[in-house]
């Protein structure tokens, strides 16, 4: 039994935050780094994810009353509000959510979490009759490119389902949860992170297609590697301008080539997730081949525009999860053809790693770091670089293959965060030595990710 489990048994016996006389149930949702994938789930890309050891835990237990009650002790780090109570009538209306999770800093946190609740309030109002308990931990760093956010909503989401008798699972899971991080937390996230954490396998990478969400088998470790990260002491966040302004970059390309093509964009909603859509390439930034993005449209696109000339060119945005700034330089080529490019980089990658499998082929190995470096700098060129993380990966390739040190890239969504390095499993000195530079360079000793686990439908529910 884990020490979450047994302090929620003492809370439970105790009688405190928890109703002795009712069940608990528990639910646990890891962080992850993407070795392959970053920014194009949003694009409809593929994406090679793993999941750290790292975990929110998240316990629920129905109430007598219609008082919903947050507990979350370690946002008293961060001066934040760590006990936050609302009504089971404040989750009759989307706005008003908005405008309770955003009344203050000290709750912010709770977006992730009353966002849950109002989902399935909304989805399942027959289910949803009482109020309910929430207590929730986490060891999952925040801000650094490893997906704390998404840990939280796939938690809560799993365990407050299971309590109130509905029970997500798989990629209906993944997907509500991406609905709050859109809607309620208004973060333009993907479907990476979530699906993720719901389907991954300890000791293995999971291949996701982002159309909107296809799931492949997943892809256990080859036995001479391992996979490490190094927290660059950065901040990254998807609600910052470095990722909007590339993610909206992006669209803006799509848009520009659609109508050279006379392809009408379209808006649909699926699952309560807007997207445009068009008859050839299904709205999805990703599926134009890299040879024909280079040869047709590559240098038609203007490098940089602001948010004004745009609009003026294009009359309308088709992301509805970012605006369009005017004011704002948004590098068009470049997030378009990172869109395109490192699509193709992550099938090659994929199916170098699959076959990798119980081989020792060092040059297969190199060539898998090799389109790593290639993604990093690709970050680069979209506005999703930062000094830090591109120290970490350039004292990785100074040590290089020679000393099983393979490859390095940014994961998450860039600006920031996290650097995932793929290295051979006896090159922990080559690795202990790059984090002891990095220190040297910054002053900073960075927490390191290592190891895996099961998602959370591997975990399931467990009773107290």
């Amino acid at each position: 039994m884990c020490q979450f489990e047994e302090k929620v048994r003492r809370f439970h016996e105790a009688g405190e935050f928890f109703d002795c006389g009712e069940p608990v149930f528990i639910g646990r949702a890891p962080g992850r780094l993407d070795l392959m994938g970053g920014n194009v789930d949003y694009t409809g890309g593929l994406v090679f994810e793993m999941n750290i050891r790292e975990a929110t835990w998240a316990a629920a237990q129905l109430r007598n009353d219609n008082r919903i009650v947050l507990r979350n002790p370690q946002m008293l780090e961060h001066g934040w509000n760590a006990d936050v109570e609302f009504w089971l009538e404040d989750l009759n209306d989307e706005s008003v959510v908005r405008t309770l999770v955003n009344k203050s800093p000290a709750v912010r946190w709770t977006a992730y979490v009353l966002g849950v609740l109002f989902y399935l309030r909304k989805r399942f109002p027959s289910e949803t009759q009482t109020g309910i308990n929430v207590y929730l931990e986490s060891n999952v760093p925040l801000n650094k490119g490893v997906s704390s956010s998404a840990a939280v909503e796939v938690a809560t989401m799993k365990t407050a389902s299971h309590a109130y008798g509905i029970g997500l699972k798989g990629i209906e899971l993944a997907r509500a949860c991406q609905w709050v991080e859109n809607t309620i937390a208004e973060s333009a996230c993907g479907i990476m992170d979530q699906a993720a954490i719901v389907l991954g396998r300890e000791g293995c990478c999971l291949p996701l297609l982002c159309q909107p969400c296809t799931p492949f088998p997943t892809v256990k470790m080859p036995s001479d590697l391992t996979v490490w990260g190094i927290d660059s002491g950065i901040r990254h966040a998807v609600t910052g301008i470095e990722y909007e302004a590339a993610r909206a970059a992006c669209f803006m390309g799509y848009k520009l080539i659609c109508d050279w093509e006379g392809l009408k964009l379209q808006i649909e909603e699926s699952d309560g997730i807007s997207r445009y859509v068009d008859t050839r390439w299904n709205g999805y930034p990703s599926n134009i081949p890299p040879s024909k993005f280079r040869s047709t449209y590559e240098q038609r696109l203007p490098e940089v525009w602001t948010g004004a000339e745009y609009l003026q060119n294009a009359e309308f945005h088709i992301d509805p999860y970012t605006q369009v700034r005017p004011e704002v330089p948004y590098r068009i080529r470049a997030c378009m053809r990172y869109a395109v490019e490192e699509n193709h980089r992550i099938q090659t990658f994929v199916e170098l790693f699959r076959s990798s499998a119980g081989t020792s082929a060092e040059s297969t190995f190199t060539l898998l770091g090799e389109l790593m470096y290639q993604s990093h700098y690709s970050y680069t060129e979209c506005g999703l670089g930062s000094e830090a993380t591109d120290m970490l990966v350039d004292l990785v390739r100074e040590e290089g293959a020679k000393a099983g040190l393979f490859g390095a890239k940014i994961t998450g969504g860039g600006a920031g965060g996290t650097v995932v390095v793929l290295a051979r499993n006896d090159a922990a000195d080559a690795f202990s030595y790059v984090v002891q530079r990095y220190k040297e360079h910054t002053g900073v000793f960075p927490y390191v990710f290592e190891g895996s686990s099961g998602g959370a439908d591997q975990y399931g529910i467990v009773q107290a």
